[in-house]
Protein backbone atom coordinates (compact mmCIF):
# COMPACT_ATOMS: atom_id res chain seq x y z
CA UNK A 1 0.00 0.00 0.00
CA UNK A 2 2.21 2.81 -1.29
CA UNK A 3 1.32 6.12 -2.87
CA UNK A 4 3.59 7.20 -5.73
CA UNK A 5 2.64 10.85 -5.11
CA UNK A 6 4.08 10.57 -1.58
CA UNK A 7 7.76 11.49 -1.24
CA UNK A 8 8.27 9.15 1.74
CA UNK A 9 6.73 6.23 -0.19
CA UNK A 10 9.17 6.98 -3.01
CA UNK A 11 12.07 7.04 -0.52
CA UNK A 12 10.87 3.75 1.01
CA UNK A 13 10.72 2.12 -2.43
CA UNK A 14 14.20 3.55 -3.23
CA UNK A 15 12.87 5.61 -6.17
CA UNK A 16 14.32 8.67 -4.40
CA UNK A 17 17.67 8.48 -2.66
CA UNK A 18 17.98 9.52 0.98
CA UNK A 19 20.87 9.54 3.43
CA UNK A 20 19.93 6.22 5.02
CA UNK A 21 20.68 5.54 8.68
CA UNK A 22 19.14 2.09 9.09
CA UNK A 23 16.19 0.00 7.98
CA UNK A 24 14.18 -3.00 9.09
CA UNK A 25 11.58 -5.12 7.34
CA UNK A 26 8.87 -2.54 8.11
CA UNK A 27 10.65 0.77 8.80
CA UNK A 28 13.27 3.10 7.38
CA UNK A 29 15.33 5.85 9.03
CA UNK A 30 17.17 8.63 7.20
CA UNK A 31 18.71 12.03 7.95
CA UNK A 32 16.37 15.01 7.61
CA UNK A 33 17.39 17.34 4.76
CA UNK A 34 16.55 20.41 6.90
CA UNK A 35 17.81 19.45 10.37
CA UNK A 36 16.72 21.45 13.40
CA UNK A 37 19.16 19.77 15.79
CA UNK A 38 22.62 18.20 15.35
CA UNK A 39 20.78 14.87 15.21
CA UNK A 40 17.57 15.02 13.17
CA UNK A 41 16.55 11.67 11.71
CA UNK A 42 13.17 10.75 10.24
CA UNK A 43 11.76 7.31 11.03
CA UNK A 44 8.99 6.11 8.70
CA UNK A 45 6.96 2.98 8.08
CA UNK A 46 7.72 1.55 4.63
CA UNK A 47 4.01 1.18 3.89
CA UNK A 48 1.92 4.31 3.49
CA UNK A 49 -0.09 5.40 6.53
CA UNK A 50 -1.23 9.01 6.56
CA UNK A 51 -0.30 9.70 10.18
CA UNK A 52 0.62 8.06 13.49
CA UNK A 53 -3.06 7.61 14.42
CA UNK A 54 -3.71 5.63 11.25
CA UNK A 55 -0.53 3.59 11.76
CA UNK A 56 -1.51 2.82 15.38
CA UNK A 57 -5.04 1.76 14.46
CA UNK A 58 -4.22 -0.23 11.31
CA UNK A 59 -0.74 -1.67 11.75
CA UNK A 60 0.33 -1.98 15.40
CA UNK A 61 3.18 -4.37 14.51
CA UNK A 62 4.62 -1.78 12.13
CA UNK A 63 4.27 0.87 14.85
CA UNK A 64 6.24 -1.26 17.32
CA UNK A 65 8.92 -1.86 14.68
CA UNK A 66 9.16 1.89 13.96
CA UNK A 67 9.46 2.75 17.66
CA UNK A 68 12.11 0.08 18.24
CA UNK A 69 14.12 1.36 15.28
CA UNK A 70 13.85 4.97 16.46
CA UNK A 71 14.88 4.24 20.02
CA UNK A 72 17.74 1.96 18.93
CA UNK A 73 19.13 4.72 16.69
CA UNK A 74 18.67 7.26 19.49
CA UNK A 75 20.63 5.02 21.84
CA UNK A 76 23.40 4.60 19.25
CA UNK A 77 23.69 8.22 18.12
CA UNK A 78 22.63 10.48 20.99
CA UNK A 79 23.96 11.27 24.43
CA UNK A 80 20.92 9.53 25.89
CA UNK A 81 18.71 12.61 25.78
CA UNK A 82 16.50 12.68 22.71
CA UNK A 83 13.02 13.42 21.42
CA UNK A 84 10.94 11.21 19.15
CA UNK A 85 7.91 13.23 18.08
CA UNK A 86 5.03 12.80 15.63
CA UNK A 87 2.86 15.53 14.14
CA UNK A 88 -0.66 14.50 13.12
CA UNK A 89 -2.58 16.86 10.87
CA UNK A 90 -1.74 20.20 9.30
CA UNK A 91 -2.70 22.16 12.41
CA UNK A 92 -0.11 20.17 14.39
CA UNK A 93 2.59 20.95 11.83
CA UNK A 94 2.46 17.80 9.69
CA UNK A 95 3.65 18.73 6.18
CA UNK A 96 4.28 15.28 4.68
CA UNK A 97 1.18 13.14 5.05
CA UNK A 98 2.96 9.83 5.58
CA UNK A 99 3.40 8.79 9.22
CA UNK A 100 6.87 9.72 10.43
CA UNK A 101 8.70 10.42 13.62
CA UNK A 102 11.32 13.12 14.12
CA UNK A 103 14.21 11.79 16.18
CA UNK A 104 16.13 14.81 17.46
CA UNK A 105 18.93 15.40 19.93
CA UNK A 106 21.24 18.30 20.71
CA UNK A 107 24.23 16.17 21.72
CA UNK A 108 25.60 13.38 19.53
CA UNK A 109 27.15 10.50 21.47
CA UNK A 110 30.57 11.14 19.89
CA UNK A 111 30.63 14.68 21.38
CA UNK A 112 30.42 13.54 25.00
CA UNK A 113 33.41 14.42 27.15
Amino acid sequence: MNNQDCIFCRIASKDIQANLVEETEHSLAFWDISPRQPIHILVIPKRHHTNILELTNNAPDELVDLMRLGTRIASDKSSGSFRLSFNTGAEAGQTVFHAHGHLTSKTPKDQLA
